[in-house]
């Protein structure tokens, strides 16, 4: 049986197109098992840097494509700030040196956020050249990422291996994948948020914990802790020493704050060091009592407020307002590094508020502290006088009585001990004092008389011996700071006087508070002022008791030596 030709042509026809759509079909099949393929292969790990490989990997395979890339965009989406690139050999991206930012034909994209093709890259509009050492690349797609509809970042393809440009149907099928590849993102981000939370939440437990219980370094252990869990390189502490002025208030401007402590990669800024809190970002945070987040630290901060290298910075006060301190955090993130986000700054700024509360209850705990040892030595403070001066005061009397009643020789020892048991009556007191509630040597860990007895031992080198130190009257009770650094002063010049000048075998430092004053009485037994001895420390002592209305005399006793005298009133 035979079929006329004509007829066989348009069969023959009919075959090849058979043949030809059921390619199609196949292919077509093909490449949606390549989708789902890659649909599955970027939803197997929530790690966002893990994730954004694997879909440049999936789509460069679904497309057949050597290379590929996805541009993170900034938080203003103006330019790139992370690049993930497959194809490129580790050496060709050394050549190169910095990865792109967002210029030419990728800028063209950030700008105008839809899906770009071109058939040679060089030829395109768009284009701003290769850098040397790239590798030559000719086709291009291109197509956004969007992330709960805002444009997360862009995915990048070049060079089919089959040298062909890319298709209408290659842009479909990327734009499929970059569609999943967004609610991908969108779990993996939802996964590092929640991850980051509890980091910082721990964090904020650990610090309560540790800051509640009791530390000697408590701003520096902050430090620390803010720049781990916030993976910065730089972290500070920055402290005002008195309660602010309130929001408005003219008497904010030319105020200063203190760097309390810096910790940096790189050299650390000093320790104390001074911060203008007007035109400062510090002084702004601390005025409007919110946090701040610094996208362009180096041109919007101080270099005290951050680090040489910081791209990116947070500012936290603490909301402390029964502290006498107001407290700032500055944290920041070098160059090279993910920005802070506004969650980043939401949580930073929660864990702020649990520092500021741990501060608040460590320093209520020091305070409940203080009123107790007070209470404490209140209690034996009466007892000493109810109780224990007066038995030995019936002591010394009784033998005073005795002493009548004894020979000359036997009464004159009595009288010795009766003189000793006024010495010890005398130190009895003076001790009442100190254990008194309320004493400025409770608040300061044991005031003026510390610092002056530490003047004297120290003093020893020079004058071969060790001073005798005297105190009467409430000494520590009634000597604020400010004058505990005068009498300081006087001690060491007139006791290093003595080492230089007087050839002393002994000497008294002698430091009593009589009717409202305090005075200050070195006395040696050395040879006496001469003439050419040089007077510029005794003037600076007579001008410390001027300045404070007091008197300075310098006189030599009948039995030699020198007498000091130096008073002020309280």
């Amino acid at each position: 049986m035979t079929f006329p030709s004509v007829a066989r042509l348009e069969l023959d026809e009919l075959l090849t197109q058979l043949v030809e759509r059921a390619q199609d079909v196949i292919a077509t099949q093909g490449r949606l098992r390549g989708l789902l393929r890659a649909t599955r292969m970027i939803t197997t790990d929530l790690r966002l840097p893990v994730l954004l490989r694997l879909i440049v990997e999936a789509a460069c395979e679904l497309l057949d494509a050597r290379y590929g890339a996805i541009g993170v965009l900034t938080p203003d989406r103006r330019r790139l700030e992370e690049f993930i690139h497959v194809g490129m050999d580790t050496d060709a991206a050394e050549r190169i040196g910095h990865l792109p930012t967002g210029h030419g034909l990728l800028g063209a994209l950030i700008d105008d956020p839809r899906p770009r093709r071109a058939e040679d890259i060089a030829r395109d509009p768009h284009a701003a050249g290769f850098p040397p050492g790239h590798p030559a690349m000719r086709t291009f797609l291109g197509v956004p990422i969007l992330v709960r509809g805002e444009v997360f970042g862009n995915l990048y393809l070049t060079d089919r291996r089959d040298g062909q440009p890319f298709t209408a149907e290659d842009e479909e099928l990327v734009l499929a994948l970059a569609a999943q590849a967004g609610v991908a993102i969108e779990n993996a981000r939802l996964f590092q948020e929640s991850q980051a939370r509890h980091q910082w939440m721990s964090t904020a437990a650990e610090l309560v914990g540790l800051l509640t219980t009791g530390t000697d370094t408590p701003l520096e252990l902050v430090a620390d802790r803010m720049c781990a869990v916030g993976e910065a390189q730089y972290c500070a502490v920055v402290t005002a020493s008195a309660a602010l002025p309130a929001h408005g208030d003219d008497s904010r401007a030319g105020r200063t704050v203190r760097l309390a402590v810096a910790l940096g990669a790189g050299e650390p800024n000093p320790t104390g060091a001074v911060i203008a809190e007007d035109g400062t970002l510090v002084g702004q945070a601390l005025a409007e009592q919110r946090p701040i987040l610094v996208d362009d630290p180096q041109l919007d901060a101080s270099d005290l407020e951050r680090g040489e290298d910081t791209a990116s910075l947070m500012v936290l006060p603490l909301p402390v307002p029964r502290h006498e301190r107001a407290i700032v955090l500055l944290v920041g993130r070098d160059q090279g590094r993910p920005a802070f986000t506004e969650f980043d700054l939401d949580m930073a700024a929660t864990c702020a508020g649990h520092i500021a509360v741990a501060l608040e209850l460590a320093q209520a705990r020091a305070e409940r502290e203080r009123l107790l040892v007070a209470d404490d030595r209140g209690r034996i403070a009466r007892d000493l006088h109810d109780h224990v001066i007066q038995r030995i005061f019936a002591i010394a009397l009784g033998l005073q009585d005795l002493a009548q009643y004894e020979n000359p020789t036997n009464a004159g020892r009595l009288a010795t001990y009766v003189e000793d048991i006024d010495a010890t009556i005398r130190d009895i007191r003076r001790t009442i004092f100190e254990l008194r509630p309320g004493s400025t040597g409770t608040a300061r860990g044991g005031g003026v008389r510390d610092t002056l007895d530490k003047i004297a031992a120290d003093a020893r080198p020079g004058l071969g011996f060790v001073p005798t130190v005297r105190y009467a009257g409430p000494v520590n009770s009634v000597v604020d700071a400010g004058l505990a650094e005068h009498a300081s002063a006087v001690a060491r010049e007139a006791l290093s006087n003595v080492a230089r000048h007087a050839r002393a075998s002994s000497v008294t430092l002698a430091v009593q508070v009589v009717d409202d004053q305090l005075i200050i009485e070195v006395i040696d037994d050395g040879v006496g002022m001469s003439e050419t001895t040089r007077r510029s420390g005794l003037d600076n002592l007579r001008t410390r008791a001027e300045s404070l209305g007091g008197t300075f005399t310098v006189t030599a006793p009948a039995g030699g030596g020198t007498h000091l005298r130096w008073a002020v009133p309280l």
